[in-house]
Order: C-alpha cells, then sequence, then structure tokens
C-alpha cells in the first residue's frame, strides 16, 4: 500500500470516527413556542413542511411549529362547536391531509367527530360525525387518537374507560364512519376504578404496514394489536405494563414509543407484536404532563408537553409550552460502544501504518547506502 493511500484511508477513519462522536455530543432538540392559553394535547409531524402541528384544548384552531419554535395558525374553524377540544393529530402523506380529532366535555353537549382537512388549501374535507351507542348512566364517549393506513382509512379510539365504551371508529376517506372494533378483549382487564385515571381506556393508536394497529390503553397499561381488516384483536405480551400509556408513535427502524404523562417507553419486538418488550424508559417533566410522541427528522423521537391537566383543571394562563427530543439512554449508550470500536480499530491501522512506514524507510535507507 503506498503512503498517499495509507494516508487517504487513515483520513477517512477519522472521519467517520469524529462524526459520531459529534453528533452523540449534540444535546436533545428541545423547542419552546408562545401561544397563551392554547394547551395542545395532539401532536403530528408533517414531513412534508418539516413542521410540527399541534390542536388545542379551548381553541378551534390548528397550528404549525417550526424547529426553531415559530407558531403560525394553519387552520381555523369557527363553523366547530363552541368550545370543542382538538384531541389527536395524524398526517396523511399520501392524500396531503391532516385528521384531527374532535371531542366536547360537559356541559357541552355530547360531540365526537373526525375533521379531514387539505394541508395544500388548509380547507376542511368533511367534518364526519362518530357514532356511538346509548349510555344508561349518561357517560359519552371521546375521540381521542387518530392514525390512517396507507389506504386513507382513518382509525380513532373511543377512551372511555367502561365496557360502552373502549372501542375504535374507522372512518374511510369519504368520511363514512362506524364502529370497526369492538373486541372483549378492550374490557378483559381489571382496572382499578380508585387510580386518577380509571376513566381513560382506549388511548394511543398507530398503523402497521404489515396491516394491523398497535393500541394502548391507559387504565391497564396493556397494548393491543388489532387487525386492520377485520377488527379482531390480541394482546401483545410484554415484560412490563405501561400505565396510563396515552399517545404511541413507530420509528423507520421498527421501534414502538409510548408515552405517558411520567414516561416514554422504548419497545421492540421479533415476531410482528405477538410479543414485545420494553427495552429503555425515561423519566420524562411530570408537571408539564406530556400526552403525545411522534416521530421526527432523522427518526428522533419527540413529546408534547402541553400541560392540559392544568388546562382541564381551569388553571389557565399558561402562555409557554414544549417539544423536546427525548433519546434511549441504552440506544446511546450502544452507540458509543460502536464509536469506542471505531477508534480502536483506527488507532490500531495507525499502528500498522506507522509500523509500515518505518519499515519503507528502512528499506530506503539500505538501497540508498
Amino acid at each position: 500500500m503506498s503512503s498517499s493511500s495509507s494516508i487517504i484511508t487513515l483520513q477517512l477513519l477519522l472521519f467517520f470516527i469524529v462524526v459520531p462522536i459529534s453528533s452523540l455530543a449534540k444535546k436533545p432538540h428541545v423547542i419552546h413556542f408562545r401561544s397563551p392559553n392554547l394547551y395542545p394535547e395532539g401532536l403530528a409531524y408533517d414531513p412534508s413542511a418539516q413542521h410540527f402541528i399541534v390542536g388545542s384544548l379551548h381553541h378551534r384552531t390548528l397550528h404549525s411549529v417550526s424547529d426553531a419554535g415559530v407558531i403560525e395558525t394553519i387552520i381555523s374553524d369557527p363553523s366547530l362547536p363552541p368550545n370543542t377540544t382538538i384531541l389527536g393529530l395524524a398526517v396523511d402523506k399520501l392524500n396531503n391531509r391532516l385528521l384531527a380529532a374532535i371531542h366536547s366535555d360537559p356541559p357541552l353537549p355530547p360531540f365526537n367527530a373526525l375533521a379531514a382537512y387539505d394541508l395544500s388549501s388548509r380547507q376542511r374535507l368533511f367534518l364526519s360525525l362518530l357514532p356511538s351507542t346509548p349510555s344508561d348512566d349518561n357517560r359519552r364517549p371521546v375521540a381521542n387518537a387518530v392514525t390512517v393506513d396507507f389506504k386513507g382509512n382513518a382509525y380513532v379510539t373511543n377512551s372511555l374507560g367502561y365496557p360502552e365504551g373502549n372501542f375504535i371508529w374507522k372512518v374511510n376517506p369519504e368520511g363514512e364512519a362506524l364502529i370497526f372494533s369492538r373486541s372483549p378483549l378492550f374490557t378483559q382487564f381489571p382496572v382499578d376504578r380508585d387510580s386518577p385515571y380509571s376513566y381513560c381506556g382506549l388511548n394511543g393508536i398507530a398503523y402497521v404496514s404489515k396491516g394491523y394497529l398497535l393500541v394502548v390503553q391507559s387504565n391497564t397499561g396493556k397494548l393491543f394489536k388489532v387487525d386492520a381488516h377485520d377488527g379482531t384483536a390480541q394482546n401483545v405480551l410484554l415484560n412490563e405494563d405501561l400505565p396510563v400509556a396515552d399517545g404511541i408513535a413507530i420509528r423507520g427502524d421498527g421501534v414502538v414509543l409510548v408515552v405517558s404523562h411520567e414516561k416514554l417507553w422504548f419497545l421492540k419486538s421479533d415476531d410482528s407484536w405477538g410479543e414485545g418488550v420494553v427495552y429503555d424508559k425515561t423519566d420524562l417533566d411530570v408537571e408539564r404532563f406530556a400526552t403525545s410522541v411522534v416521530v421526527g427528522r432523522e427518526d428522533r423521537a419527540y413529546v408534547l408537553y402541553g400541560s392540559v391537566l392544568e388546562g382541564i383543571t381551569g388553571n389557565g394562563g399558561r402562555e409557554w409550552f414544549g417539544i423536546e427530543e427525548v433519546r434511549s439512554e441504552k440506544e446511546n449508550e450502544d452507540e458509543k460502544m460502536w464509536v469506542y470500536v471505531l477508534i480502536g480499530l483506527g488507532l490500531a491501522y495507525f499502528l500498522i501504518w506507522r509500523f509500515q512506514m518505518k519499515q519503507l524507510v528502512k528499506n530506503m535507507d539500505k538501497k540508498t547506502n
């Protein structure tokens, strides 16, 4: 090997060592944005526009949030019933639509719907009322989280955590809605009715391209796999429950992210979610009450700190909210290990190269003499 090619190879090795080190040294991305009394519960990421989208507990508006925290109202829909809440959000990338789950709390009349908006014109495409069956004790359904499949069908969870709740709606691309899955499995597991969030059942939902949904249940901490064709469900066997699970998202490498107001869990499965394992979890800022998780640029996980508990209890007036990147410490340790391996290989190659150069100089000296 010539000395020039050795130097080039050494430079390449050093490049591939330094780049991972510099990326690991970067602090997690933190976004602060200001919008008085917004209290956003839902979060989505629009990859085409490369910005986040949030809703509001108190306003009939949807807003984009840039990486730098610049917030803009992209949709204002005064035709929605007054004081309705915008909960779950999803971006339909193939059809360039934004889907929003709409709900009203007492003392407002019952209202649950899915709204679809064109992301280019920002006009509403439809407002689909979500059907439900009457309850003997006037418990009302809660249209909470939404996801979308590759055909444009939307799936919305009803998070009323009682037997008459805990089902999934399906809304086709034309806005026609029906109750899609009311699996008995959703009400099979015991619920501690004295716990603070026992009223919240099925919650976060995500579509997997293999043709099924992953759904978390807040009051049991269970994860369900639901067939997107016929609505049949099975309980995903995990090494631990996910108490008060809220939002769910899936990274490009298949890792599932589940958020509660206390933790972000990192899950993986080797058998298409018959079983799974929680391989890491990160504590969150409880007071700021995280509710949603999305996957942003470069497959990074972001949680929304919308302080919604403060907004629900009426202690309003907050102006600043946050979207923050959350990393797995275990994954960071694994990345660091590979960096150290690369450094070791680089140093070994450098020593070999030095030895070869010394031998080359000695041979040249012998020829000269």
